[in-house]
């Protein structure tokens, strides 16, 4: 049976668009200053507060870089009192003196993006050259300080060799977990696709491939492991915009909570569509889907334009779908004004 929820559990954060790296897979598209009016403050904490109110548990921070922000550190002070708080950054704006005021107001769990085991390949990615010396030091900072961390790589065609040398590379560091990503289409990554995206069959050799060091635990981001998370989160990005999920954020818009409470775009009728756990066939004998059958529904959406499909990244339910190609009509299944969310419920 599926579990239903009245009210979200966990939620996402984008505190900021803007970064100071200028990463080709970036699903924000962000630059060093925001493209669009960001959130005050004062919005956040009303945003927080009707959160703790409803009963989130957790909340996921990113951005952006976060700590580009420069009220970053006071909006996660917010944050700490009433929700798990996990912060994910490059890291390079990890000093010892901010690592130890994370640390201070009760960060549960820093994530870190490295982008290869070697700097030519991680800087290759950000496009900022000594970046991956700088995020190196700031995963050293953090776990000075005391904050856990773990690692997380998108899988792209430029990095599939390293996969394996950042698993030793946490081990090196004592980071004890690894989170080896798919490529989501969404931001540049979705303009990069055809350098970056790799055929299903060549990312599940990659990932079989791997040894994770007896101290360090690997996750991944496959459909089953990463089922369809629709039901328990509801994110906002940094414009005010109700997304539900992260990897949701170029294809849907449930509301603006600068305009309706944020609890309210819950009730989208796409929301609710995919929080129903309809997908036609998807394997139903699943049992690591998270409450909800067919995998995630951002990637179902783009390649087929449907809600209601399995996600493309099973081997299981691909249906011949070829992920190192995006579908040519891709671009008209994005939200804009013209196309509300709600007019695409299959």
């Amino acid at each position: 049976m599926d579990l239903v929820l009245n009210e979200p559990l966990k939620s996402w954060l984008q505190v900021t668009q803007s970064c100071n790296l200028k990463c080709r897979q970036c699903y924000g598209d962000c630059a060093a200053e925001p493209r669009s009016q960001e959130m005050r403050r004062a919005e956040y904490a009303a945003l927080i507060r009707e959160m703790a109110e409803s009963g989130v548990i957790e909340v996921f921070v990113e951005g952006g870089e976060p700590l580009n922000r420069p009220d970053a550190l006071s909006l996660l002070a917010e944050l700490t009192p009433h929700v798990m708080t996990r912060l994910r950054t490059n890291a390079t704006l990890l000093t010892p003196e901010v690592a130890a005021e994370l640390k201070g107001i009760g960060i549960g769990e820093v994530y870190v993006d490295v982008l290869g085991a070697t700097a030519d390949t991680h800087d290759w990615h950000v496009q900022v050259p000594g970046s991956f010396d700088r995020t190196v030091q700031g995963v050293r900072n953090a776990q000075a300080a005391g904050l856990p961390v773990s690692l997380l790589i998108i899988m792209t065609r430029r990095n599939v060799h390293e996969l394996q040398g950042v698993l030793d590379l946490a081990a090196e560091l004592g980071v004890r977990r690894v989170g080896v990503l798919r490529l989501y289409p969404l931001g540049r990554a979705r303009t990069q696709w055809k350098e970056l995206a790799l055929r299903l069959p060549d990312q599940m050799t990659a990932l079989d491939a791997l040894q994770a060091p007896d101290s360090v635990h690997l996750m991944t981001s496959w459909h089953p492991k990463d089922g369809n998370c629709c039901w328990q989160n509801a994110g906002v990005d940094a414009t005010g915009r109700s997304v539900g999920c992260a990897y949701l954020r170029d294809y849907t818009d449930y509301g603006n909570v600068r305009e309706v409470s944020w609890l309210s775009t819950w009730n989208d009728p796409v929301y609710v569509h995919n929080r129903s756990g309809h997908v036609d066939g998807g394997c139903e004998s699943c049992e690591e889907t998270q409450g909800s059958s067919g995998g995630c529904r951002s990637t179902a959406f783009a390649f087929t334009g449907r809600w209601d499909t399995p996600d493309p990244f099973c081997t299981t339910t691909n249906g011949g779908i070829d992920v190192s190609q995006l579908p040519d009509d891709l671009e008209d299944r994005r939200v804009s004004p013209a196309v509300p969310a709600t007019s695409r419920l299959l």
